[in-house]
């Protein structure tokens, strides 16, 4: 029997399973949430079977419920989107690729360069998710050496520090790519560069991206107490801009796997509520913009960590659902890939090696793929399977295709 209710009334019903909840105990977590008094629990409880049936909760009570749930309203409840970026820049700036490459010839930058290059620049960021990485590379660095030269042309004072701030934002997302190829020493240079852009530029939102890389590198690296510093070096110089929730949710994966339940929960709490408080972004594809739905990726990742199987797999089947199109195509492969190898972790822990090899191999067969991350997330499940599946052919098999990986990008963690 197909269930037609909308994806976020499945979820609440999902998350209350997970916890093993009744409607009446959701109830009594959703009035600790609030600190204004609520109807009688009988009134609630139908409210609560309505949300769960369908019907859209009210803009008082979406925040609640996601807050009982652990995550942010945006993440649970649908947001509008944004239009397609390739038509905005020719829209906005009247310009194609073409047309902006000939205007940087010219000795002086006017604003429409300016815009036509900034659209740009958000579009190639957008484009991080899905677009091969030796063609996003190889556009990055193409983009990021023609705004770079234009430091030699006449500039105002303005336009000088728009500039320094595309170039910056450039080299975070070649640095970020550079790593995702396995490309560490290149990578480490190129966030170093956009730190000092950021400095220069007195950019923090920049800066705090180039600490969450740093962060990113030791998470990847196991270097976690590297982790933690980095985080919170970030936290300091990143204000109230969307990279301290990353920030915050760089720390608390690093938590658990130092064992630390407690700072976990902490360090999520700090990033859910930095996001609630944020304003809805304008573009949810944008790398290094912290969309609502990539804080349940965090939770996931966290919770499988700490043995929570049953929420680590309500949010792994929720960041496939929001990552991938009705037509089945993927618009998160990397968080996907992530998603499935959780499921395999949790399949392998409730004694289903055959769910857990079907997940763990589609995880690695991707097109697009951040290496060194996969990597780090496939050895957890490798682990489970040498733990529990060590005489199993398949399993086998599974763990040499792991190792072929690893060979791609040597260095990332022990073998």
């Amino acid at each position: 029997m197909s269930d037609d209710r909308p994806a976020w009334a499945r979820r609440i019903s999902a998350e209350r399973a997970a916890r093993d909840w009744s409607q009446r105990d959701a109830v009594k977590a959703l009035r600790v949430h609030c600190s204004d008094e609520l109807p009688s629990d009988e009134s609630m409880i139908r409210q609560w079977k309505r949300w769960e049936s369908g019907q859209l909760p009210n803009e008082f009570y979406r925040p609640l419920v996601a807050a009982v749930f652990g995550t942010v309203t945006h993440a649970l409840f649908p947001a509008p989107t944004r239009r397609d970026g390739d038509k905005e820049i020719f829209a906005v700036s009247g310009m194609e690729t073409l047309d902006i490459v000939r205007r940087l010839n010219r000795s002086d930058v006017d604003n429409a360069t300016l815009d036509a290059l900034r659209i740009t620049t958000d579009r190639l960021c957008s484009e991080y998710p899905y677009m091969p990485s030796e063609q996003l590379l190889l556009e990055g660095r193409q983009w990021l050496r023609r705004v770079v030269e234009l430091h030699s042309k006449s500039l105002t004072l303005r336009q000088h520090r728009e500039i320094l701030t595309l170039s910056g934002w450039l080299a975070l997302l070649v640095g970020c790519v550079e790593y995702d190829t396995g490309d560490r020493h290149a990578a480490e240079s190129t966030r170093r560069a956009a730190l000092s852009i950021a400095l220069e530029a007195d950019q923090a939102e920049i800066s705090g991206w180039a600490h969450e890389m740093r962060a990113w590198f030791a998470l990847t690296t196991g270097d976690y107490r590297g982790v933690i510093a980095a985080a919170q070096a970030g936290t300091e110089t990143a204000g109230s801009h969307g990279v301290a929730v990353q920030l915050a949710a760089q720390e608390a994966k690093a938590w658990a796997r130092l064992g630390d339940r407690r700072q976990v929960e902490v360090a999520l709490d700090r990033g859910r509520q930095l996001l609630e408080g944020m304003p809805h972004p304008e573009n949810l594809d944008n790398h290094f913009v912290v969309d609502p739905a990539k804080f349940d990726f965090y939770a996931m990742d966290c919770y499988r960590l700490v043995g929570e199987d049953k929420l680590a797999r309500m949010l792994a089947e929720e960041v496939l659902r929001a990552g991938t199109d009705f037509d089945g195509s993927e618009r998160k492969p990397m968080r996907n890939a992530e998603a499935r190898v959780t499921l395999g972790v949790t399949a392998a822990r409730e004694g289903d090696l055959e769910q857990a090899l079907i997940m763990g191999e589609k995880a690695l067969v991707g097109e697009r793929q951040s290496v060194p991350s996969l990597i780090m997330t496939s050895r957890e499940l490798a682990a489970e399977m040498k733990r529990r599946y060590a005489s199993e052919p398949a399993a086998q098999d599974y763990l040499a295709h792991l190792r072929e990986l690893g060979r791609a990008a040597p260095g990332f963690l022990p073998q």
